[in-house]
């Protein structure tokens, strides 16, 4: 009795060292890509050779020249607005002066699920100059940061419809929607017939997304805590995907091809 109890401890012992050893690990891995020092992703520019980043305000005063000298940086998507009244306070600060950096740009907005689509649309058409040389307006549909709501498919696809109905004349193009897994799966799989044709701008900062080798998705968030010369702390980067036709006019290299 005596020996099977000294095993029992024993294991037990080993099971909490075990235990305690993977948490540390785990914690350590945390840490180091919650403040920049790891990466899940790290794709090459040999295999995509078109790469860029989205900031908002919380990037603060970016050194934009810096940033475009960088090979890792050909296009900038900026955040221009929120809901139905809310302007980025950086947008036509970084809107002006990624232009004179000579980079591609963009604009995003995060879209509420607790404010009509048309409504969110007019705040969009005050804020974003149109353009020629600009990439399609962006869409932002996650769950994270959004107000407690939960639509239905038909909700979200009504108001994300009357959003594009609101903006087509003035932004006709093919717009890009930015989305989570979650939201993928919750609303788009399956459902994309509801929804305006648009391109996909998919987040995925633990591992590479597999569709069809990129035929379905035209840009990939690939970290969130990238680092940059000319941006203080951490930023999205992004890759476009190697196939993708749709942006190759802005990008006379590729174009080139």
């Amino acid at each position: 009795m005596l020996k099977n109890r000294e095993e029992y401890v024993r294991k037990a012992v080993y099971t909490t060292i075990g235990a305690t050893a993977i948490f540390l690990v785990a914690s350590a891995a945390y840490f180091a890509y919650d403040f920049g020092m790891a990466r899940f992703n790290n794709p090459s520019l040999s295999h995509y050779p078109i790469q860029g980043i989205d900031v908002s305000h919380h990037q603060g005063d970016i050194d934009w020249k810096t940033v475009a000298a960088q090979p890792s940086v050909r296009f900038a998507i900026m955040k221009a607005t929120e809901g139905g009244d809310h302007r980025d306070a950086k947008f036509a600060t970084n809107w002006q002066l990624a232009k004179d950096a000579g980079l591609v740009r963009g604009a995003y907005h995060f879209f509420t699920f607790c404010r009509p689509g048309k409504d969110q649309a007019q705040n969009v058409l005050a804020t974003v100059p149109k353009e020629q040389g600009t990439l399609p307006i962006a869409v932002d549909l996650e769950f994270v940061g959004n107000c407690s709501k939960v639509p239905t498919v038909e909700e979200m696809a009504s108001e994300v419809n009357a959003f594009f109905a609101e903006l087509k004349s003035t932004f006709p193009e093919k717009p890009i929607f930015y989305v989570t897994q979650e939201f993928f799966d919750r609303y788009l799989k399956g459902n994309e017939s509801r929804f305006p044709e648009h391109y996909l701008w998919l987040r995925s900062v633990f591992k590479e997304p597999h569709q069809n080798d990129c035929r379905d998705w035209s840009i990939w968030q690939f970290a969130d805590n990238g680092t940059l010369d000319g941006i203080q702390g951490p930023v999205d980067l992004n890759a476009l995907c190697a196939s993708e036709t749709g942006f190759s006019h802005l990008f006379p290299a590729v174009a080139a091809n």
